[in-house]
C-alpha cells in the first residue's frame, strides 16, 4: 500500500479542523511533498501505530519523580506516569503518556525519550523517536542530555555486537548514577538493564551487587515500582530473596496489572500456588477493568495472555476447578484478530484451549470434555497440532470411561495430524532445495536450506508423537497388556506420571507397585500441587497400602483448603476419608499468609472475566437525509465500519472487500452500515465509487461532525484526525470485537468468521466487578 500511487484523501490540521481532499482535486504543494495516507500520521511512519487517543491521568501507576525540562505542569505528571508504565513493563499506555507530554510540550525532548523506551520491542520504531530528541537537547538539564545520548547511542551504533551495545547502555547509565547520586530513576534503570542485559551473553556475576543497588533505591522510597526488578533479579536464582518485594509489587502500582502478576513468578518458584493465584487472579481483574474502561481488545496487551494461562495453573494446582475452567473458557471467547490473537501465536486463543483441555484431563471432566469439543469452545481445527491436542484428550476420555473403539478412533485422528505435519515438512525441505538450486547455492548449502526449513516441524511433531504413543499405551493397559504399555511409556520422553499411574491402577492387580511409584513420583515433582496429592491417594487407596495412605492424605488436607471436594479426583477418596475417620468434608481451611502485605479486596480490583464493551449509539443521516441509528439495529448484530470518506482509495477497497460477502453477512444475521467522514452529499459520490456504479449493498450515513467516530475511539486526538475503525456490535449493544488502525480492516472473509463464531457463544454476561 505504501509503495503504490496514492490518490487518496489528505488528512491536515488546519486549527481543529480536519479537511479531507477528494481524489480528483490537484494534490500538488509548494514542497512537491507526496500526500498523506487517510490514517496515517503526518510526524512519520513510527507514529502511525502505538496508541493515537490522548492519554489520561491514571491511578496507581507508582511513586516516580523524574524531573525534566518543561514549563507544562501537566507534563510532568504524564511524564513520571510514563516512567511508572515502564517500570511495570505497560509499553503501550506507557507511550501513550509520552505522546501525551509531547501534545502538552512539543519541544520536551524525554517525551521522544520515553516513546523510544516504550518500544524496547520494536527497534525501528525506538530508533526513529530518540533521533528525534537529538536536535532538541540543546534547551534541557546536563542530566537529561545523558539520559537521551546513551539511549541514542544504543540505537546509533547497530553494526556493533548487541552485547556490546547493551554494555554501553549500562555505562551510559551508570555515568547518570555517579553525576546525579541523587538520582533513584537511574539507579532503578540501571538494575533493570544489567538483569536484562542477562539474555544477551552478558551473565550477572553478582545479584547482590545488583540487589545493593535496588536497596539504594527502596531507602529513598520503599514503595518504588522497581520491586518489579527485584523479582525479575531473584526469579531464576533465589526466589526467596524476592519476598520482600512479593509482598509490595502490585500496592506499589496498583493500577498496573503486571506489577500484581510478577509476585505470583516469587510464589510460583517457592510452590505458594494459593498465593500465587491471588496475585495472578489480582493481575487479570485489574487487566479487565482496564480494558472495559478504555476499549482495548485483551490481546493488545501484549503479557495479558500469559497471565491469564499462568493463572488457571495456579487455580489447578490448588483445585479451583470451576475457576479455572471458567477463566480458560473465557481465554477462548475473546476476540480473535489477525495481529494479536489467533490459534497460532502465544495469545488467548490457543493458550485458553491448551489451558481449557488440561483442566478437564487432570480433573477427569470427561463427559464436560466431551460436550465442549461439540461448541465452539474446542472444535475441530485445520491446525495439526491443535487438532492432536483435542483428539488426544477425546482418547483419553473415551479410554477412561472404558470405551476402546472411541479410544482407537481418535488415536487415528491423532495419527492423521502427525503425518499431515510430516508431510508439510517434506513439502518445506523439498521447496527449500529447489530454492538453493535455482540459486546455484553450493551442496553444503542446500543441505542447510533444506535443514533450516524443515527444523520447526520437529518441534511440531514431538508432542503430537507423545500424545499418539501415550494413546496406544492407554489402550495397552486397558486390554491389559501391561507389557506393552511399558515399552510404550519408554518411548515418551517427559510422561505425565500421574496419567499414567491412574491406568495401571485401572489395569486390576497387574501392576500396583508401578502405579504407586509413578504416583508418587508425579506428586513428589509437582510440590504442593493438590490434585496430584490426591492422584496419590486413589492409587495407595486402589492398591490397599493403608499406612502410606494416611500420610499421603495428611499432607493432602494441609493443601485443601481451597479446592472443590465435589470434583471426580476428590470425590474418590470418600472412603478412605472414612477408614481414617475424617469428616465427609476432610478440608481444612489455611491460616491467612504474615508475609504478603497489604492486599485489598480482588472484588474491588475488577471483574474476573473480560466482557464486551457497551457500544456508544449514534444517529445519523444517509445520502437521502433519513436517519439511521444503531438503535435501530437492537435485537440483531450489525457491522459498523467507519471509513475516511470518498477520498480516500483505501476506504473504497475496503468498502468493496466487504461488498461481496454482505449476503453471506445478511444470511448469519449481520447488518452491515458504514459511517463516513463525509457530508450527506460527500455520501453520493463515494456510493459512485462502487465499479457499477450502483452504490454498496449496505447503507453509508454521514458523521461529518466526527463525533460518532470519537466516541468509538476511531480518532487521533493527538493529531485531530479520524482513523479507520471496524466494530461488530451484537444485538444486545455489545462491541463484540473491533480494529482501530492507521489502515483499514480489510479480511472480510475472516471477520465473517470470526463474527459466527462470537455470536454463536453464550452471551456476555456484564458482571459486577466481583466476578
Amino acid at each position: 500500500m505504501k509503495t503504490r500511487i496514492l490518490t487518496c484523501l489528505t488528512a491536515v490540521l488546519l486549527g481543529s479542523q480536519f479537511v479531507a481532499r477528494a481524489d480528483d482535486e490537484p494534490a500538488g504543494s509548494s514542497t512537491n511533498t507526496p500526500p498523506i495516507l487517510a490514517g496515517h500520521s503526518s510526524h512519520g511512519e513510527a507514529f502511525n501505530e502505538g496508541p493515537r487517543q490522548k492519554a489520561y491521568l491514571m491511578p496507581g501507576t507508582g511513586k516516580v519523580n523524574f524531573p525534566i525540562t518543561t514549563k507544562e505542569p501537566l507534563a510532568q505528571k504524564f511524564f513520571n506516569q510514563g516512567v511508572g508504565q515502564l517500570y511495570g513493563f505497560w509499553y503501550f499506555e506507557a507511550e501513550r503518556s509520552f505522546r501525551q507530554v509531547l501534545a502538552l510540550d512539543t519541544n520536551c525532548a524525554m517525551a521522544y525519550w520515553g516513546m523510544a523506551s516504550a518500544n524496547v520491542n520494536n527497534d525501528k520504531r525506538a530508533k526513529e523517536f530518540i533521533a528525534k530528541a537529538a536536535p532538541l537537547t540543546n534547551q534541557v538539564s546536563r542530566r537529561e542530555v545523558l539520559w537521551i545520548d546513551s539511549l541514542a547511542a544504543f540505537y546509533r551504533d547497530e553494526k556493533k555486537e548487541m552485547k556490546d551495545r547493551k554494555r554501553e547502555l549500562v555505562r551510559g547509565l551508570e555515568k547518570i548514577v555517579y553525576e546525579f547520586p541523587d538520582d533513584i530513576e537511574a539507579k532503578a534503570f540501571l538494575a533493570v538493564q544489567i538483569w536484562q542485559n542477562a539474555g544477551s551473553d552478558l551473565p550477572i556475576t553478582s545479584h547482590q551487587a545488583v540487589e545493593s543497588l535496588l536497596k539504594e533505591v527502596f531507602a529513598t522510597e520503599p514503595m518504588h515500582p522497581a520491586h518489579h526488578f527485584r523479582i525479575h533479579l531473584w526469579d531464576g536464582e533465589n526466589p526467596i530473596r524476592a519476598l520482600p518485594s512479593a509482598a509490595r509489587g502490585g500496592q506499589a502500582a496498583p493500577g498496573i496489572a503486571h506489577m500484581w502478576h510478577m509476585p505470583g513468578h516469587t510464589y510460583s518458584k517457592l510452590n505458594r500456588y494459593a498465593d500465587a493465584a491471588w496475585q495472578q487472579e489480582a493481575s487479570a481483574r485489574v487487566d479487565h477493568a482496564h480494558m472495559i474502561r478504555d476499549r482495548v481488545l485483551p490481546d493488545q496487551i501484549h503479557n495479558y495472555a500469559h497471565n491469564n494461562s499462568w493463572l488457571v495453573d495456579n487455580l489447578n494446582f490448588v483445585g479451583r476447578v470451576r475457576d479455572a475452567v471458567d477463566l480458560a473458557k473465557n481465554m477462548i471467547e475473546l476476540p480473535q484478530h489477525p495481529k494479536y490473537n489467533t490459534l497460532t501465536n502465544y495469545s488467548s486463543a490457543k493458550l485458553g484451549r491448551s489451558a481449557l483441555i488440561e483442566t478437564l484431563l487432570r480433573y477427569e471432566l470427561w463427559d464436560e470434555l466431551i460436550v465442549l469439543s461439540e461448541t465452539v469452545y474446542l472444535p475441530v481445527t485445520d491446525i495439526a497440532e491443535e487438532q492432536a491436542r483435542r483428539a488426544h484428550a477425546l482418547g483419553v476420555a473415551w479410554l477412561s470411561k472404558g470405551d476402546l473403539e472411541m479410544g482407537r478412533t481418535y488415536t487415528r485422528e491423532v495419527e492423521a495430524a502427525l503425518k499431515k505435519i510430516k508431510s508439510e515438512r517434506q513439502t518445506a525441505g523439498e521447496e527449500a532445495e529447489a530454492k538453493a538450486r535455482k540459486e546455484k547455492q553450493p551442496a553444503d548449502r542446500i543441505a542447510r536450506a533444506m535443514a533450516d526449513a524443515m527444523q520447526g516441524f520437529l518441534k511440531r511433531a514431538e508432542p503430537v508423537e507423545n500424545q499418539l504413543t501415550e494413546l496406544k499405551g492407554f489402550a495397552a493397559l486397558a486390554e491389559k497388556s501391561v507389557e506393552k504399555a511399558n515399552e510404550l511409556y519408554e518411548q515418551i520422553k517427559e510422561p505425565r506420571k500421574d496419567r499414567w499411574s491412574r491406568f495401571y491402577s485401572l489395569a486390576g492387580d497387574h501392576d500396583h507397585d508401578r502405579a504407586e511409584q509413578l504416583a508418587r513420583e508425579a506428586a513428589e515433582k509437582g510440590t504442593n500441587q493438590v490434585q496430584l496429592l490426591a492422584n496419590h491417594v486413589d492409587v495407595l487407596q486402589r492398591g490397599g497400602k493403608t499406612n502410606e495412605l494416611a500420610e499421603a492424605f495428611q499432607k493432602l488436607r494441609t493443601l485443601s483448603s481451597d479446592l472443590e471436594i465435589d470434583t471426580p479426583i476428590f470425590q474418590r477418596l470418600a472412603s478412605a476419608a472414612r477408614d481414617l475417620n475424617l469428616p465427609e468434608n476432610w478440608k481444612r481451611v489455611s491460616p491467612a499468609p504474615t508475609d504478603v502485605g497489604d492486599r485489598p479486596a480482588l472484588s474491588s480490583l475488577g471483574p474476573f472475566r473480560w466482557h464486551p464493551s457497551i457500544a456508544p449509539d449514534w444517529n445519523l443521516p444517509n445520502a437521502d437525509g433519513k436517519n439511521l441509528s444503531l438503535a435501530e439495529s437492537r435485537g440483531k448484530p450489525v457491522l459498523v465500519i467507519f471509513y475516511l470518506g470518498h477520498g480516500c482509495a483505501h476506504c473504497i477497497e475496503q468498502l468493496k472487500a466487504f461488498s461481496p460477502l454482505a449476503r453471506e453477512f445478511a444470511e448469519a444475521g449481520i447488518s452491515i452500515v458504514a459511517v463516513g467522514t463525509d457530508s450527506v452529499d460527500g455520501l453520493r459520490k463515494m456510493a459512485d465509487k462502487n465499479k457499477d456504479g450502483t452504490g454498496f449493498p449496505f447503507p453509508l450515513v454521514s458523521d461529518a461532525s466526527l463525533a460518532t467516530f470519537k466516541a468509538y475511539r476511531a480518532f487521533d486526538d493527538f493529531e485531530n484526525m479520524p482513523l479507520h475503525g471496524t466494530f461488530l456490535v451484537d444485538g444486545d449493544g455489545l462491541v463484540r470485537w473491533q480494529d482501530i488502525s492507521y489502515e483499514p480492516f480489510t479480511e472480510a472473509r475472516f471477520l465473517l468468521e470470526e463474527s459466527k463464531r462470537l455470536l454463536s457463544q453464550p452471551k456476555p454476561q456484564i458482571a459486577s466487578r466481583g466476578r
